[in-house]
């Protein structure tokens, strides 16, 4: 697929700049990350083929931290555009992503250039947001945007499948491919909580047809009342929901 035929779904510059802006205080929110993390930790400590080097491409790099006695870790500053990765093929014999390819327009060529830059029998480790995540928000916000402005505007991602996944992860042409999927549920006192820790996140909106004004505030406020409505537990807290989509293939 040549440059000019991507499909262009996100502003991939409205992304950087998101991340950029949640870096200094990402550790106040990072409860989603440090959970994918671990799951990948816990997935490669059962692997015992040694990593002599490895590319970390995740938003907010974790790997050197965890590894750091075991293995030589790239992770260059700035961050390298997964759709751009300008390294020479066999160049690494582990790449890790966590939480950052559910922002790329082509992820079937992401995952063929990740392949291609690793070494025979090089691994890859990968979690993104997919399926159902943020089912509860997408509700309530289209609905109260429709109440309110009289039509919904795209806020949300297009989220891939597991099956999705899984069909890529065998185009790409990994070796003994395998997609899964799990459940986070974390608990907020309200919507506005969880928007925060989303922008605290580096994961707010970034579709290439979002809304370019201020949403005007009845719309928020309409949205939270229908979240708490409709989904607060016992405790008086709203859940939100992700569905967390871990991606393993060799070359």
């Amino acid at each position: 697929m040549t440059q000019n035929a991507l499909p262009f779904v996100f502003d991939r510059n409205l992304v950087r700049r998101h991340i950029a802006r949640a870096q200094p205080h990402f550790a106040n929110t990072s409860a989603l990350f440090d959970d994918t993390a671990a799951q990948i930790m816990e997935r490669l400590g059962e692997i015992m083929h040694p990593f002599f080097n490895a590319l970390d491409l995740s938003p907010f790099p974790f790997l050197a931290r965890c590894r750091e006695n075991d293995v030589v870790v790239l992770t260059p500053e700035p961050r390298p555009d997964e759709e751009a990765l300008d390294f020479a093929p066999q160049s690494f014999d582990l790449i890790v992503s966590n939480l950052g390819l559910h922002w790329v327009n082509d992820l079937p060529g992401v995952l063929a250039r990740c392949r291609d830059i690793l070494k025979p029998e090089g691994l890859f480790l990968a979690s993104l947001i997919g399926g159902r995540s943020l089912c509860e928000l997408r509700e309530c916000l289209a609905e109260a945007e429709i109440a309110v402005m009289g039509k919904a505007s795209p806020r949300f991602s297009p989220m891939i499948d597991l099956r999705t996944a899984g069909g890529l992860m065998h185009r790409a042409n990994f070796h003994l491919p395998v997609a899964d999927i799990e459940t986070v549920t974390l608990l907020y006192e309200d919507m506005f909580a969880l928007m925060r820790d989303l922008r605290g996140m580096g994961q707010t909106n970034a579709h290439k047809d979002r809304l370019r004004r201020p949403t005007r505030r009845s719309v928020f406020f309409k949205a939270a009342e229908l979240y708490r409505k409709r989904f607060c537990n016992a405790d008086g807290l709203i859940p939100a929901t992700f569905e967390m989509i871990y991606l393993h293939g060799r070359r």
